[in-house]
C-alpha cells in the first residue's frame, strides 16, 4: 500500500562516463574509441522506504551532457505526481511522456528527447518493482494479459499488431508460465559475448578471448567488422580456427555500410560461417535491410541497437528484412515500448537477441529477455543475450554469468543502481578520474 499524499519529490542527473577508449574496449568501425558513458538518472520520493528509482540512457562520451540535460528536463513532468497513480499505471504515465505534444515535437518519438523519456520510463518500473519487492523481470511476469496489453502504446501499430491479437499472444503464454520462470531460475537465460571481437584488439588477444569464451560456456561470439575488408578476413579466420566450426560467429557492422558494400563485403566472409551481421547498414533504411537480407541468405541479417522506434521494428518485420530483432533497453521510450516490440516479434516469428554490453545494459535489458522468455514468446530457441565483460563492477546487482547463461536476478527491480562511489569517481568533468585526465 503507498501512504497517502506520497509523492515524487525529485528527478536528480548525473553525467557518468568511463575512459574505455584507453584500451579500446568498445571499439568497432564507426565508434573507434569510445567512452563508455551514462546519463544516470534517480527518481526520490517521499515514502518513507528508503526506495528509489534508477536508470540510465546510454552513450559514447561527447554528448552525453546533452543526454543529460534532455533528461533533467522532464523534472518538471515528473516530481510532484502521486506515486500510487505512477506505479498504479505505467502506461499511462509513459503515455502523458511519449505524447506530450510539445516535446514529441523533438523527436516525434526519437532521438535524445525519446531515450530520455525511456531512462525516466524505466527509473518508474525500477521504483514499482522495488516497492513490490520483485526483479522486474518477476514483476512483468506476473502481471495479467490484460495489465501488459494496458502498458503497450498501440499508435501506429494496429496494421500489424492489434490489442486483440497481443492479448491472444500473451494468453496462449499463460500456462507455462510458472514452469518456465522455475527454469530460469535454475538454469538461466542464454548469453553470447562480444568480449572477444573489438576492432582495437590484436589478433592474439582475439584468439585469447575467443577461446576463453568458450571454454566458459558461450556457444556464440561476436566479432566486429567493417574497417577494412582484409583484415575482416584475417580475423573471422582466426577466430574460426580457435573455436572451431560449431560455435556461432556473429559480425557486427555498426552500420558502416551502403547497401552493395555490405553485400559485397559479407561474400568475402562467407567462407567462414559467419551467423549473422548486425546493423549492415542505416538502422533507418527497412529497404536496404531487407535487399542486403535476399543477397546474403543462409546469412542472418540483425538490427535494433539504434532502431528509433516501434514503428520503425515493425516496418523491418512487415519488409522482412530482418532474421534477428535486437532491442535495447536504453534506446527506446523505456519498457513499455520494449514489450510493444516483444509483441511485435512474436506476431512474426522473429527472435529477439537483444543488444547490450555498455553501461548498464546487460544489466537491464536481461530482465526483458527473461519476461519475454516466461510471458510472451515462451522459448529461448535461437535467442541469445549479449554479454560484455566490462564495467559491471559498478552496480550494486551485477550482471552474473555461468556456463553461457545469464542467471536470472533475484533483487527488486531492474538492476540499475550504481555505486555511489563510482558516481562520484567516474562524473564528468569534476569527478577525480576526469579530473586527474584533465578533463
Amino acid at each position: 500500500m503507498h501512504a497517502p499524499g506520497t509523492r515524487i519529490t525529485a528527478l536528480e542527473v548525473r553525467d557518468v562516463r568511463f575512459p574505455t577508449s584507453e584500451h579500446l574496449d568498445g571499439s568497432d568501425a564507426m565508434n573507434p574509441e569510445p567512452d563508455y558513458s551514462a546519463a544516470y538518472v534517480v527518481l526520490r520520493t517521499d515514502a518513507g522506504d528508503g526506495h528509489e528509482g534508477h536508470a540510465l540512457a546510454f552513450t559514447t562520451g561527447r554528448g552525453n551532457d546533452v543526454q543529460a540535460a534532455a533528461i533533467a528536463s522532464l523534472a518538471g513532468f515528473v516530481v510532484g505526481l502521486d506515486l500510487a497513480d505512477v506505479c498504479g499505471d505505467l502506461g499511462g504515465f509513459s503515455r502523458r511522456l511519449v505524447h506530450d505534444p510539445q516535446l514529441r515535437w523533438l523527436g516525434p518519438e526519437k532521438g535524445a528527447m525519446h531515450m530520455a523519456i525511456g531512462a525516466v520510463v524505466n527509473a518508474a518500473w525500477d521504483l514499482a518493482a522495488k516497492r513490490a519487492g520483485k526483479p522486474v523481470w518477476q514483476f512483468l511476469s506476473d502481471l495479467t494479459p490484460e495489465e501488459l496489453v494496458a502498458v503497450v502504446d498501440f499508435r501506429w501499430l494496429s496494421d500489424a499488431l492489434t490489442p486483440e491479437e497481443a492479448l491472444e499472444i500473451l494468453r496462449r503464454a499463460e500456462p507455462g508460465r510458472a514452469e518456465r520462470a522455475e527454469l530460469l531460475r535454475r538454469k538461466g537465460y542464454p548469453a553470447y559475448t562480444t568480449s572477444p571481437g573489438w576492432l582495437g584488439y590484436s589478433d592474439e588477444k582475439l584468439q585469447r578471448l575467443a577461446r576463453e569464451a568458450v571454454a566458459e560456456g558461450f556457444t556464440q561470439i561476436k566479432l566486429k567488422v567493417g574497417a577494412d575488408v582484409e583484415d575482416d578476413v584475417r580475423r573471422l579466420r582466426l577466430a574460426r580456427e580457435a573455436v572451431g566450426p560449431d560455435i556461432r560467429i556473429a559480425v557486427d557492422a555498426n552500420q558502416r555500410w551502403d547497401v552493395a558494400p555490405a553485400v559485397a563485403w559479407m561474400k568475402r566472409l562467407a567462407p567462414y560461417d559467419p551467423y549473422w551481421i548486425e546493423e549492415p547498414t542505416s538502422p533507418d533504411d527497412i529497404l536496404g535491410h531487407a535487399a542486403i537480407r535476399r543477397e546474403i541468405a543462409p546469412v542472418k541479417v540483425a538490427t535494433g541497437e539504434h532502431v528509433a522506434n516501434r514503428v520503425v521494428f515493425k516496418q523491418l518485420l512487415q519488409a522482412q528484412a530482418v532474421d534477428v530483432v535486437q532491442i535495447d533497453s536504453a534506446r527506446v521510450a523505456g519498457i513499455n515500448e520494449n514489450i510493444a516490440i516483444l509483441l511485435l516479434a512474436a506476431k512474426f516469428g522473429v527472435p529477439v537477441c537483444p543488444h547490450a554490453g555498455g553501461v548498464g545494459l546487460c544489466e537491464m535489458v536481461q530482465h526483458l529477455s527473461m519476461f519475454d522468455f516466461v510471458a510472451v514468446s515462451g522459448t529461448t530457441e535461437d535467442r541469445v543475450v549479449e554479454f560484455v565483460d566490462h564495467l559491471h563492477e559498478h552496480f550494486l546487482e551485477p550482471v552474473r554469468i555461468k556456463d553461457g547463461h545469464y542467471l536470472a536476478p533475484t533483487s527488486p527491480g531492474l538492476s540499475a543502481q550504481m555505486h555511489e562511489k563510482s558516481l562520484d569517481e567516474y562524473s564528468y568533468p569534476d569527478g577525480p578520474v576526469w579530473s586527474a585526465r584533465g578533463a
